[in-house]
């Protein structure tokens, strides 16, 4: 009862006009940040965050957070219209976004996107709201051993719950596995694959790959089948909202799957972009229409978008009750606390409440706010598809070298770019999937540190990974996932046989 009435008092400070006009700023400001590819909702706090600092606390982290939430939902619009991820976490989104959008169905598709957008960060909020003292309880038991787990487990299912040709699976991982491993090594401190090369020493940036990947080798897929833009125009009005609404409540299993997925990865903290991948894969593989996915089908819009806003959303539940960012956008947001002299943790729910409730309720309306404006806004947007293409190429190409640029200031990252522009070309045309790459790219270098961490403190011992419940767990988890697809295979091939023989004996 003491948290309702709180909740309550936090609504009353974020329902100010003040706060409101604040969040609708913020919201907007997010949806720009999202649909640049390259800036990002972490960059785009960061830039902003010291004109917040004469702000009063509460309305700063009410605009900056409102920023994340627009960001969240602004990355879903370039990868459903152009099929270039704005945001790292909708990677996954553009697998079935984009064919929606060539069929005719982009408004369809975006409405979808930003509903399991408001859902997944809603369930977020919920957490935050109810569970954060056992949540964050829980999360202190998460050592390198813990962490690896996770990681293992995302892998494992994306290989054996893929229903691509799994040798393709894993040749894509092993190079994106390949590609993470680049650069100076964050435990020995020695150079890997740099070949002399300064500029490696950094390693592959996430966004120049993908942005190479999707978005360059989009365009001369284009470009070889004669400049013709396969996009559709998009037209968002309320029969359109109406009618994807109406036909939502049938896939209320993936939305579930997927927030619990994304509220477990968020607090863990595996990411919003592992917890889009495993919400994708876990959905493909439980849907009734599993080989339809990445023809255009909503449910596969769906279950990325829930998982990776449930995980954006509930990874500031470590940062507020136990001063650990589980994001980028956490991390920034915990400098700003720490500057406006807050100090994150348990006691900041004692001696800050209604700070803290006033950020969790205008989390509440601030997802309901960014809902609305993006739903207003899209048409804006699409209406960039009448453009031809032949125009239009040019302006992206330009933006994608912007955001390449924009990372880290150097021309170098736009000819990573084009490279990666032709590697995602090659792979298309050979039907290689490039979902396993982007993942072990995002995840391979944080898995691999977290694995000799996990080493060095036991000595060498491979027990650690079985060392206590949790992450036994996982790992078994882990397996039964890796195998799930063969073993299902190799039923379904023996009742195959066995339903020949019976045909044959029955003739």
């Amino acid at each position: 009862m003491d948290d309702l009435s709180s909740l309550i008092t936090g609504f009353q400070i974020a329902l100010s006009w003040q706060n409101i006009g604040f969040m609708a700023i913020g919201v907007i400001l997010g949806i720009v940040v999202g649909v640049l590819p390259g800036l990002g909702g972490p960059n785009g706090v960061a830039i902003l965050l010291p004109l917040t600092f004469g702000m009063d606390p509460t309305s700063a982290i009410i605009l900056l957070s409102s920023i994340y939430w627009g960001a969240l939902f602004g990355g879903a619009i370039t990868s459903i219209l152009f099929n270039i991820p704005g945001e790292a976490w909708s990677v996954a989104t553009t697998f079935d976004g984009y064919p929606m959008a060539v069929q005719g169905k982009a408004a369809e598709a975006l409405t979808a996107a930003f509903t399991a957008s408001f859902i997944g960060a809603l369930s977020g909020v919920i957490l935050i709201t109810f569970v954060a003292p056992l949540v964050a309880q829980f999360a202190l038991r998460f050592g390198p051993a813990e962490f690896f787990a996770v990681f293992l487990l995302t892998f494992c299912s994306f290989i054996g719950m893929g229903r691509e040709n799994r040798a393709k699976i894993l040749a894509s991982l092993c190079i994106g596995f390949l590609l993470a491993a680049v650069g100076l090594d964050s435990i020995s401190g020695d150079l890997r694959m740099t070949f002399g090369s300064t500029e490696l020493m950094r390693g592959f940036d996430f966004l120049i790959v993908v942005i190479g990947l999707f978005g360059v080798s989009e365009i001369l897929l284009t470009v070889e089948e004669g400049l013709v833009f396969k996009g559709k125009q998009a037209r968002i009005d309320l029969m359109v909202v109406l009618r994807t609404w109406a036909g939502l409540p049938r896939y209320w299993a993936t939305l579930i799957r997927s927030s619990l997925v994304g509220m477990w990865m968020g607090v863990t903290p595996g990411g919003a972009i592992a917890a889009s991948f495993m919400g994708y894969g876990l959905a493909k593989r439980f849907s009734k229409r599993g080989k339809n996915f990445g023809k255009g089908e909503i449910e596969g819009v769906l279950a990325p978008e829930t998982a990776a806003h449930a995980a954006g959303t509930s990874a500031l539940l470590p940062m507020l009750a136990l001063g650990i960012p589980g994001s980028a956008t956490a991390a920034v947001l915990l400098g700003g606390l720490l500057v406006w002299g807050l100090q994150p943790g348990p006691m900041l729910f004692v001696e800050q409440k209604d700070f803290v409730w006033g950020l969790i309720a205008s989390m509440y309306l601030g997802n309901l706010a960014g809902l609305i404006i993006v739903l207003a806004t899209v048409p804006l947007f699409a209406a960039i598809m009448r453009v031809p293409f032949s125009f239009v190429a040019p302006v992206i190409l330009i933006v994608c070298a912007i955001g390449a640029y924009t990372i880290s200031n150097s021309i170098f990252d736009i000819w990573l770019m084009l490279i990666f522009g032709v590697v995602g070309y090659v792979f298309k045309k050979l039907d290689y999937p490039l979902a396993p790459l982007v993942l072990a790219l995002v995840l391979g270098d944080r898995a691999e540190d977290a694995f000799r961490q996990a080493l060095l403190g036991s000595g060498g011992s491979l027990h650690v990974f079985i060392a206590n419940g949790l992450v036994t767990t996982l790992v078994i988890l882990a397996m039964i996932l890796l195998l799930w697809g063969p073993v299902s295979d190799l039923i379904a091939t023996a009742r195959g046989r066995h339903a020949g023989k019976a045909a044959e004996a029955a003739e």
